[in-house]
């Protein structure tokens, strides 16, 4: 089974980590993890008087802080897992890691770090949701 979990370092995406450690115990064998981390673009007259180099090292420092405790949490469970941290329109990047990878399930979180912490479900979750053709866990 592949899983694709996507995280952002909020505590709510640390408790997706937590399911998917729960689940493996379930598992006849090990799930292949793909670790997801997708960060905003900056608005582009930022990004313009940043500088290339500075916009990069900005969305490696993030994504760092936002996969650091659930890579350490992988680890001590010893589960393999691959990387995918990308720049770009969160869901829609989800979306595309699922089908690239070929993802049996996607498990993240009810909301995140966004600028609004998801008034309701969450409008990335939610547009996962719609979006996808495998099965979505959502945890709270």
């Amino acid at each position: 089974m592949k899983i694709l979990l996507a995280v952002d370092g909020s505590d709510i995406s640390l408790r997706a980590v937590k399911y998917v450690l729960a689940l493996r115990k379930e598992l006849a064998k090990p799930p292949t993890v793909i670790l997801a981390n997708v960060d905003q673009p900056l608005l582009q007259r930022v990004a313009v008087t940043m500088g290339a180099q500075a916009v990069a090292r900005y969305h490696a420092e993030n994504a760092d802080a936002m996969c650091n405790a659930a890579r350490r949490m992988l680890r001590r469970a010893r589960i393999d897992f691959l990387e995918a941290i990308h720049v770009g329109d969160v869901p829609d990047t989800l979306l595309a890691l699922s089908k690239k990878h070929r993802a049996d399930q996607i498990v993240m979180g009810s909301h995140g770090n966004g600028a609004i912490r998801g008034m309701f479900l969450g409008s990335v979750s939610a547009k996962v949701i719609a979006g996808s053709t495998v099965p979505v866990t959502i945890v709270r």
